[in-house]
């Protein structure tokens, strides 16, 4: 049989009054309740965002991402941000494509952090310049589910016929003809990679990338090295 003293009764009674008392008016104790989280937390406390993301694999969409981060600066143009449909400010932005902007945002620059301070993936990253640059004066396409920001599988030829032959061919707006050998010596003895440079960054009345804004420097690479070919000269 247990022994018990009078002293015991009275706090084990009182310990069970207060209990009863608690439950009454409306649950356990406030202090057992974090008492118990705190015990818990380790094993039971999820990083819902986390596994949230993780399951949707980084599937957020563009419009989502500008509204929780990027509209932040955007919508305002605070800390020296291009505003959102301020089509003056990004031309030139525009201008440099897709996989630039998508590598600048990814690395920061200016008082933007990288990833725009946020957790969006490679692809919701690009999601989101999308939106944005599309309100401003560009027409990107937006990367495709798993895709990278922009694709490299557009041969030079290919992009000769989309962009290049609208001058190249005809001479329009003081590009050198095809057949002008004599236009093209210049040019052919700064080599490919010199020409591609001039190219990402406009000439003339040659607008960045050709006019281009979503090809890639590979593609450009590729293009003009078909260029070359075309006016013959011999690229290694």
């Amino acid at each position: 049989m247990f022994r018990t003293d009078s002293r015991s009764l009275v706090v084990a009674g009182t310990l069970l009054l207060s209990t009863t008392l608690a439950v009454a008016m409306g649950g356990r104790p406030k202090v057992d309740e974090e008492a118990i989280n705190a015990r818990i937390q380790p094993i039971a406390k999820l990083d819902l965002a986390s596994a949230q993301k993780a399951a949707a694999g980084g599937a957020r969409g563009g419009e989502e991402i500008y509204k929780a981060v990027c509209g932040a600066c955007h919508d305002s143009g605070a800390a020296g941000a291009p505003k959102t449909g301020d089509k003056a400010a990004w031309a030139k932005r525009i201008g440099v494509g897709l996989d630039v902007l998508v590598k600048t945002a990814k690395a920061g620059k200016g008082a933007m952090p990288p990833n725009g301070g946020s957790d969006a993936t490679e692809a919701e990253l690009a999601r989101a310049i999308v939106f944005m640059t599309n309100q401003s004066g560009a027409s990107f396409k937006e990367p495709a589910a798993g895709a990278k920001a922009a694709s490299s599988d557009r041969s030079g030829e290919q992009i000769i016929k989309e962009a290049c032959l609208k001058c190249h061919e005809t001479g329009d707006k003081g590009a050198p003809k095809l057949t002008d050998k004599a236009a093209w010596s210049q040019r052919l003895s700064k080599g490919v990679d010199a020409v591609t440079k001039t190219v990402i960054r406009g000439h003339g009345n040659m607008p960045a990338r050709g006019g281009m804004a979503d090809v890639t420097d590979a593609e450009l690479k590729g293009a003009i090295t078909e260029l070359f070919k075309l006016v013959g000269a011999e690229t290694k």
